[in-house]
């Protein structure tokens, strides 16, 4: 077993971290994290204006108007439906740092040539305007597109040494500005007249290509449950080696996941039915109840039923940060990195508790979660509830007690060697007059 282990360790170490470590899937991770605190405050606000209890509604209208709804959808159109331009922000800005190129002039030019490609609407009055969903999660693999290829064009243009060089007289802040002329004119004259270039297809414009060929198909993949199954297995075995695997995983499905979520959350502002069972939200507080594994029902077990000193005080320092969903005490502490007993249950846990929420929910036991992105550190129960009502907060009650009844036998079997451990430690020291600081 000691052996399979090592050859697994050695084959999957070096690919988890030219993944973790690859500048594009930190840049999707970056982009995702900036923008992160903006969609939890948005979603905050679609809460509070669907909020499901018989009469809000009517209470609402009668104490601010019958508008009373727009003081929360409009500062959710601006964070949750404009969130790719948040997005390649912030990738442009860790592009540029990872290449040590003009951080603001990066931003800008990314900018420039995502509006170039978006699609534009003509208006009464003669103007152009963008739809605010071409901005939303519709746009945002187009988004993720162009970001990393304008800044590579930057790049390459920076390195080529093609730049307007002004003298040293001249202040810092309009040298900069001379010396990002020439990558902006290449990048728009490239978008250009890819945009031009997409008119003449049947689809007439690239995010509608972009959309239908790769986008659709990531969707729908990331809406079975036998790929997230897939994708919850590599994450946990790169947990179980010592590699945070959540941010691997991440790096390639959050996009994925927060696209469904936003999809979910436009259907309950609207009030039509939820389209996706899983997303982030599904991912987050269904499959992660204490952290990936599971692991709050392992703490509980740490707390109440562990016989050995070691682990009793373990389960008293890592139950408080478990409900919060940080788990790191417990996979060092125990540890279950590299523990062929710990990591059956750590892997398994997470897909039992995902094959019971999709059913729960496929089945109509449990309501579809609305979209709402709530900070990953809410406890679980609360998280359900929020983002399922009060059968998804008892659902979460149920995956604890699963959680539970797994762990159990496989903790139980380290519980046992860690009090033989303890029992021999105390007779070595009695014998050799030593004093037994434990007892």
């Amino acid at each position: 077993m000691q052996k399979f282990i090592e050859s697994l360790e050695s084959k999957m170490g070096p690919i988890a971290m030219k993944l973790d470590g690859n500048r594009y899937i930190t840049a999707i991770k970056d982009g995702f994290f900036g923008v992160m605190s903006l969609l939890i405050i948005g979603s905050i606000f679609l809460l509070l204006g669907n909020i499901p209890i018989g009469g809000y509604a009517e209470f609402m209208s009668s104490l601010l108007g019958s508008d009373w709804a727009t003081y929360f959808t409009v500062p959710y159109d601006v964070t949750m439906n404009v969130m790719t331009v948040y997005v390649i922000i912030a990738m442009a800005r860790s592009l540029s740092r990872t290449y040590k190129l003009d951080g603001i002039a990066c931003i800008s030019i990314v900018v420039v040539a995502f509006l170039i490609l978006t699609p534009m609407l003509e208006l009464k009055d003669g103007g152009l305007g963008i739809p605010v969903t071409n901005l939303g999660a519709s746009g945002l693999f187009l988004g993720m597109i162009v970001a990393i290829a304008a800044v590579e064009i930057v790049r390459y243009i920076d390195k080529k040494g093609w730049k307007i060089k002004m003298p040293d007289s001249v202040p810092e802040n309009v040298a900069r500005s001379f010396s990002a002329l020439i990558p902006a004119l290449f990048v728009i004259i490239v978008f250009n007249l890819v945009r031009i270039l997409f008119t003449l297809t049947p689809f007439g414009t690239v995010q509608a290509f972009i959309y239908h060929y790769l986008q659709v198909p990531l969707l729908y993949l990331g809406d079975t449950l036998p790929a997230t199954l897939i994708v919850t297995i590599f994450e946990g075995v790169l947990w179980s080696f010592g590699i945070h695997g959540s941010n691997v995983v991440s790096g390639i499905m959050k996009p994925i996941w927060l696209a469904l979520t936003a999809d979910n959350a436009a259907a309950f502002s609207a009030g039509e039915a939820i389209p996706h069972i899983i997303n982030f939200q599904f991912y987050a507080n269904f499959m992660k109840v204490g952290g990936f594994g599971g692991t709050l029902g392992l703490a509980i077990i740490l707390v109440f039923f562990a016989k050995s000193k070691q682990y009793k005080t373990l389960g008293k320092l890592a139950i408080g940060p478990g409900i919060f969903g940080i788990n790191e005490p417990l996979i060092f502490g125990i540890p279950i990195v590299l523990n062929p007993i710990m990591m059956i249950p750590f892997i398994l846990n997470p897909l039992i508790l995902a094959t019971v929420a999709y059913f729960a929910m496929s089945s109509g036991l449990v309501p579809l979660t609305n979209g709402t992105n709530i900070p990953w550190t809410t406890p679980p129960i609360i998280a359900g509830f929020l983002v399922s009502g009060w059968k998804g907060a008892l659902l979460n009650v149920v995956q604890i007690g699963i959680s539970i009844l797994l762990y159990y036998p496989f903790f139980k079997s380290v519980d046992k060697i860690a009090v033989k451990n303890e029992k021999e430690q105390e007779k070595a020291e009695i014998s050799n007059g030593g004093v037994n600081f434990n007892s």
